[in-house]
């Protein structure tokens, strides 16, 4: 059973930064298909970025390219989602994925496994 914790969200004034962690315990993440996901109240869940296996790429929901970065580190068998410039609107609980079934890796219901996420909040 693999279990994903999330971790560094928090309160933080438009333009800062956070750097969200997202742990795996069980099994690594080397080889494995990543994904994060935001749930904003009221809202579903929507796609932010994927780290593809295969192809060993990044990509990103528009909204958020050229301010957020996925990356991991396979040692610490984590991955990050360093997000600069934030804005009121990122406001939300993010979610990571692991461990792909079918698709892209762009939907949650893809996945096999999420977190229970961290709450990012972005003040005006």
């Amino acid at each position: 059973q693999v279990q994903l914790v999330e971790s560094g969200g928090g309160l933080v004034q438009t333009g800062g930064s956070l750097r969200l962690s997202c742990a795996a315990s069980g099994r690594t993440f080397s080889g494995r298909t990543v994904g994060w996901f935001r749930q904003a109240p009221g809202k579903g869940r929507e796609f932010v970025a994927v780290g593809t296996s295969s192809s060993d790429t990044t990509d990103y929901a528009d909204f958020v390219k050229g301010r957020f970065t996925l990356s991991r580190d396979n040692t610490k068998n984590t991955v990050y989602l360093q997000m600069n410039s934030l804005k009121p609107e990122d406001t939300a609980v993010y979610i990571c994925a692991a461990g792909v079934m079918y698709g892209s890796g762009r939907n949650p219901n893809e996945y096999r496994y999420l977190g229970q996420g961290t709450q990012v909040t972005v003040s005006s």
